[in-house]
Parts: C-alpha cells; structure tokens; sequence
C-alpha cells in the first residue's frame, strides 16, 4: 500500500498506561519499527512512574522520576496512582489546594507528550492510541475527558486493551515469529496473566484468537514456580515466540524457567509491547498498512452489519458495521429510499460463517405514499459487543413530501452460543 508525502509526516503515538507508570512510543511510516521515549536520553529507561509533583509555593509542575526526586528533596509535595484516581473522579489535596486528580492526569500527560522525539520537519499526531489492561466504559469517558483538555480532537484517539496490542505488535513482526501460536506472560510484580494467540487460517482474513488466563502470584521460589507454569503451558504444545513483559521479571531470577521457554521457540523480554502494539494499531486502523487478519476480543462487535439496496437495477450490500470494530467508537448510518415495501431488511453475519440471519424491521404506521416518495435514514448503533439499537427516521422526500416526524426503534440482540437472535 503506498504513501504520499503527508503519510510519511504523520505521528502514531501509543501510550501504556497502568496503575503505577506509563510508557510512550511513536512511529512513523518511513520507521522501521515504533521507537519508545526514554526520560534518559540515549538510555532504554521506558517505565515513566504516573507521579507529579508541585513545587512548594509555586506551580511549577514535575513528573515521572524527577518528581520523586524534587519531593525526596523536600522541595515539592506529590501524588501518585493518577489513573486509577482519575478514574474515581477523585480529589486530591496538595499543599493546602485542592485539584482534580482528572486535571492532575491532564498535567502528566501534557508533559508526557511534550518531550522530545527525533520526528522529520512539518510531523503533527495522526492518531494517540492508548492502551490500558482493562478497557471499560468508565475509561472510554476519562480519556475522552482528557483529550478535551488537552485540546486533542476526539478522531484522533483510539483505545485498546492490552490484548489486542499484543495482536497487534505480533502479527507485525517477521512472519516466523507467528507460524505457530504466539505466548505472553505479563507479571507486574503481583501476580501473573498469560495471552495466547492463535490464528484461524481457514478464513479470509484470518481470524484471530486470544485467549487469557489468570495465573496469579508466584509464591515461594520465583524461577520454581514460574518454570511449573510454562512447563505446563508449553507441554505438548506449537508455541513460536514467546514475550515476557511487565516489571516482575526484572533481576536476574529468571534460570530454570528460561531454559524451558527457550526449547525450540524464540523468547523475547521487554516492557514496551503494548506501548508499540499500540503504535501499530493506530496506522493499521488508519488503513496505512493491508492487514489480512481479523481478531474479536471483547471490546470487539462479533457481527458484520449490513443493508440490502437495490442500486441501479442491481442488488448491493452495504456494510454498516463491521466484526472487529471496537463498539465502543463505531455507529453505522445510510439514507435509503423504499421501493414497494414498509420494512428495511438488515443482514446480520458472523465472519466465521457463510450464512446470514435476516432481520426484517417493521415501518408500522408509515404514511402511504406514491412508491419511491419515502426516504429513510437508517442508524445502527452497538449497546455492546453483541447488541445492536437501530434507529429509523422518516425523512420525507425533499419539497415534495414532508416528513411525518415518525422514528422506529428496534434493539437485536445476538447470542453466540445457539446461534439464534432475539429482537
């Protein structure tokens, strides 16, 4: 797929951020791979602590290590755990002044995004992906209240869990990598959660799967236990690649389990996946790149949408929605004009079928018109992954038939494990 000059210019940042710390990365399309920012330059310190700190008696603002650093001073009073605060609309009290821990988060990352980045001349942001371990609606309104403050334009920001970074970054990399299914590990010092990715090549595009797992501490020996885990794991099993990440496995405890890992698969070990699965899943989004897979996580619509119109004598879909889409960000609209019929006729498909079920919405109470004097706007909306309130607005026909003012509402709901819907 070819880029043009405005391409090349334009920024992907992905953002990591959980409880404790946060990590930034960019990529531009003439980039090789995502480059991850250090408050250290020329070092691979990645991990930002979510801290900031005001100077005593002045607003003078700090962030990261440098916060700490001016509070152990004694030179600044601080706060930590910004988001998990943010996210409970807290208050925080520093000095004797009381702020928003949300305007606290704001701060922080207006600094975060203001450092420096080898970018070529005239790059503005394309896309700022944040991703985050647990996506939820809560998150989706805080962040969308930060970009407001930081006057960042809603269509600039995307939102992904940790999950789906890890696809992202995953199928990005050398296609060896990925032949067989792909592990990770992610431990943060507490307790322990492995994804596993597995691909479903029988479809077009593939269909991807993750599946997540809940180990939880590592308890007495950390090598001991860790090496039971991936033993048990691993046995019997296709694994390519492999990638530990999160901060629990710094030191240089990791021996026995490594050597179990390490038998036959490439093993990889970093803090920056997700920061950079981010990267790329915000040029990938932004159809920068052909990407032949197609992965339903839960944040992800399981259905493809469609409408069946008629278009100059011949028969035509048209997709409204589309399996994968995050059903956070998406809503699907069309206008239609009837021809001979009071209903709308919605198809409804999973990607890993060859059949449809036919939703056929009812126009009760339309007025009767001439034939082809109606015209309709069609909105489909998901409440979540796997429910859908469409929304169906009598638009009259320009001068010549006013609207009545009628809107029809109905709400499909899809259960995947008998394969039957329910209206």
């Amino acid at each position: 797929m070819g880029s043009t000059v405005k391409d090349e210019l334009a920024v992907y940042y992905g953002l990591d951020i959980s409880d404790k710390y946060a990590m930034i990365s960019y990529y531009q399309l003439n980039m090789d791979a995502p480059a991850t920012i250090s408050t250290v330059a020329g070092s691979e310190v990645f991990l930002i602590p979510l801290y900031i700190a005001k100077r005593h008696g002045m607003a003078q603002w700090f962030f990261g290590d440098e916060a700490r650093r001016q509070v152990g001073l004694g030179l600044a009073v601080g706060a930590d755990r910004l988001y998990e605060r943010a996210l409970r609309r807290e208050k925080v009290i520093l000095e004797t002044e009381e702020f928003q821990a949300v305007d606290l988060l704001v701060i922080y990352l207006r600094k975060l995004l203001s450092m420096p980045v080898p970018l070529m001349r005239g790059s503005f942001l394309k896309k700022l992906i944040i991703t985050v371990d647990d996506l939820t609606m809560e998150a989706k309104e805080l962040f969308a209240l930060v970009m407001q403050k930081l006057s960042i334009s809603a269509d600039k920001l995307g939102l992904f869990d940790y999950r789906e970074s890890f696809y992202y970054y995953v199928l990005n990399q050398t296609p060896s990598l990925f032949i067989h299914d792909v592990m990770l590990y992610h431990y943060d010092g507490n307790h322990v959660k492995s994804f596993r990715l597995r691909r479903d090549q029988s479809f077009t595009p593939q269909i991807v799967h993750l599946d997540q797992r809940e180990i939880g501490p590592l308890l007495d020996n950390l090598d001991e236990a860790f090496a039971r885990v991936v033993t048990d794991d691993m046995q019997g099993e296709y694994i390519s690649s492999v990638y530990l990440t999160g901060d629990g496995f710094d030191g240089d405890w990791l021996k026995k389990s490594l050597a179990v890992l390490c038998r036959d698969r490439r093993v990889f070990l970093g803090k920056n996946l997700f920061s950079k699965g981010a990267c790329y899943a915000g040029m990938i989004r932004d159809g920068k790149k052909d990407w032949p897979f197609l992965f339903i996580g839960d944040h992800e619509l399981k259905v493809n949408v469609s409408l069946k119109v008629l278009d100059r004598n011949e028969m035509k879909f048209i997709t409204l929605l589309s399996a994968g889409d995050n059903w956070f960000d998406v809503k699907g609209e069309c206008e239609v004009i009837l021809d001979g019929t009071k209903e709308v006729e919605l198809w409804i498909q999973r990607p890993d079928s060859r059949q449809a079920t036919v939703e056929l919405l009812e126009l009760n109470d339309l007025p009767e018109r001439e034939n082809r004097t109606t015209r309709l706007r069609v909105l489909v909306e998901p409440a979540s992954d796997r429910d859908l309130k469409i929304t169906i607005r009598d638009l009259g026909f320009g001068e010549l038939v006013r609207s009545s003012g009628k809107v029809w509402e109905h709400d499909i709901h899809v259960s995947l494990e008998d394969g039957m819907w329910a209206n």
